[in-house]
């Protein structure tokens, strides 16, 4: 009777002890995060100059708005402090190369039913500590609209386009993807 008591013992002790090891791991994986995972260490400070608009198509406030969105998606992440450029240890310069706005849904009688605008944007990422370019990449981003109906369809595709390049800008620059 005593060795079955003592097994419950055991077993109950070893359910416990396995229980708190679980629930431990779960809470450590579950605080990881991966923001800022590959930002050299030494890298503290962003200088986002105002972005340049080499596109044929020169959509007027456009250069600003990229900036803009930039800036306040990096205020937000808080993996770089967004800097002037004499105290900045990294530079993020960005070149509108393109704007394309083409239909994309064609219905019956050869009616455009929808539009798709695309921004391409040309990104070079430099260390200034080690003095090098960590990355020189091609981004673009798209939305869609409704031709012929307010001018703020359009203006709203724009903005969407900025959006996605902005977020892949700033994922590029914090994970080194």
């Amino acid at each position: 009777m005593k060795v079955k008591n003592r097994n419950r013992l055991m077993k109950s002790i070893f359910s416990a002890v396995l229980l708190c090891l679980v629930t431990f791991i779960n809470i450590k994986c579950s605080s990881y995060s991966f923001t800022g995972s590959s930002v050299s260490g030494h890298l503290k400070t962003i200088y986002i100059p105002v972005s340049q608009d080499k596109s044929p198509a020169a959509i007027p406030g456009l250069r600003e708005l990229l900036t803009d969105n930039l800036i306040q998606k990096f205020i937000n992440d808080n993996s770089l402090q967004v800097s002037n450029a004499t105290s900045a240890n990294s530079s993020l310069d960005c070149v509108i190369t393109s704007v394309t706005d083409v239909p994309s849904i064609v219905s019956a009688g050869e009616q455009i039913s929808a539009r798709k605008l695309t921004i391409n944007v040309k990104v070079a990422y430099r260390d200034l500590v080690m003095k090098k370019t960590v990355f020189d990449k091609n981004f673009s981003g798209e939305g869609q609209y409704v031709p012929g109906q307010t001018t703020n369809e359009r203006q709203n595709a724009i903005e969407i386009a900025v959006n996605f390049i902005s977020e892949d800008i700033l994922l590029a620059v914090v994970s080194g993807w």
